[in-house]
């Protein structure tokens, strides 16, 4: 159920507040230290940032997907890492719970992940096994009232910090995504390990990281839906998941593009404006027909989900669209910036750095390419 519109609106701009007031002056020190300050944590979970997408009955605000994007959109406005401290929580960490967990799983862990006294996150990817998500190694056998769970999961987002892992593992001798169940495994359960965190290109201050299970004994009743669904799980948390990010991607496409102007606008050379320059002003209307399509095609599919449409197709396409259409609008805002692009003092070669991964991570273009590909064909056009 949508929030009335003045309360949503409040919400919207205590974010915007808290992103530029709060955030955005941090910005350098979060990449120095690599590391979000303890104390905007707390500020965050104040603020209910961490139970965005949960439903109130377990202590969330559980805003709609078209209210979740808009959210995103200000988000996009600092580096993401911020939005990384908490985004399993809103996304792939809880909403495999949401969609599939029982009445019991429900109340036990989805008031805390709202709280972020515990942090989630979504354990698929594999050593060998990114893209071709359906084959999973990591098994679970069937010993009595437990699955024995041994495999190791790799890039996993905020696994330092996790309390709990959803993980998808084989259950089945199927081949592909039939044989993979989804699993609740508690951080705190024997044979759980967590390496690491990995050096990271960009997004400084959000942790990846090995989560190792060692014949790890889950028991039966943390199964996420039936045996052999958990695939199918996986595919509907990404879905969300994928829509989101896309939203994240306008957010930091109209950030650099406001910086390019305001730089633009500054910036004298040949006695005049760089925003004089045809050159200039095409760099930044392309960024900023891009970043508009980019976000109408995030919102109308934002608003199919709400109307309880399948999405594959559109959050396929959104993920597709802007996080390549970010990558693009960063590389104007180097090249707009010139040399004080390449420069850290400016920030420019953060977000250029940053934005590189969400072309990579919950599914890469070539496979938003496919799943496109797939729906259009089987759609008849």
């Amino acid at each position: 159920m949508a929030l009335d519109d003045e309360t949503f609106n409040q919400l919207l701009e205590t974010i915007r507040r808290f992103v530029r007031e709060r955030l955005r002056p941090l910005e350098g020190e979060v990449e120095a230290n690599d590391a979000i300050p303890a104390d905007v944590v707390e500020e965050m979970k104040a603020m209910g940032l961490f139970g965005l997408s949960i439903a109130p009955e377990y202590g969330g605000i559980g805003l709609t997907m078209s209210e979740e994007v808009r959210v995103a959109f200000e988000l996009g406005g600092t580096t993401p890492a911020f939005r990384s401290t908490f985004g399993t929580n809103v996304g792939i960490g809880s909403q495999g719970v949401a969609i599939a967990g029982t009445d019991e799983q429900k109340a036990e862990w989805l008031p805390k992940m709202a709280s972020g006294e515990v942090v989630a996150s979504f354990a698929l990817t594999e050593p060998d096994v990114g893209s071709d998500s359906g084959a999973v190694k990591t098994r679970a056998v069937r010993d009595g009232d437990v699955y024995r769970l041994s495999g190791t999961k790799r890039y996993i987002t905020n696994a330092d910090k996790a309390s709990v892992f959803t993980v998808m593992a084989r259950t089945g001798e199927e081949a592909g995504g039939r044989g993979v169940s989804a699993f609740l495994v508690p951080r705190d359960l024997p044979g759980v390990s967590v390496g690491e965190p990995e050096k990271k290109m960009g997004q400084q201050g959000a942790k990846v990281c090995d989560v190792i299970f060692d014949d790890t004994p889950v028991p039966a009743a943390n199964r996420l839906g039936a045996e052999g669904e958990g695939f199918k799980v996986a595919m509907q948390v990404l879905d969300r998941g994928r829509l989101h990010i896309s939203a994240v991607c306008v957010g930091i496409a109209d950030r650099l593009i406001a910086d390019c102007v305001a730089y633009a606008i500054d910036r004298k050379q040949f006695g005049q404006s760089l925003a004089d320059f045809q050159l200039i002003q095409a760099m930044i209307a392309d960024s900023k027909a891009e970043s508009m399509a980019a976000k109408a095609l995030v919102l109308e599919a934002a608003a199919k989900k709400d109307a309880g449409e399948r999405i594959t197709l559109e959050a396929a396409a959104a993920k597709y669209f802007a996080s390549e259409m970010v990558g693009r609008v960063a590389d104007r805002a180097v090249q707009i910036h010139g040399g004080a692009g390449y420069i850290a003092d400016y920030g420019i070669e953060r977000f250029y750095r940053d934005v590189r991964l969400f072309r990579i991570y919950e599914g890469t273009s070539q496979i938003q390419q496919l799943i496109i590909a797939r729906e259009t064909i089987k759609n008849g056009g």
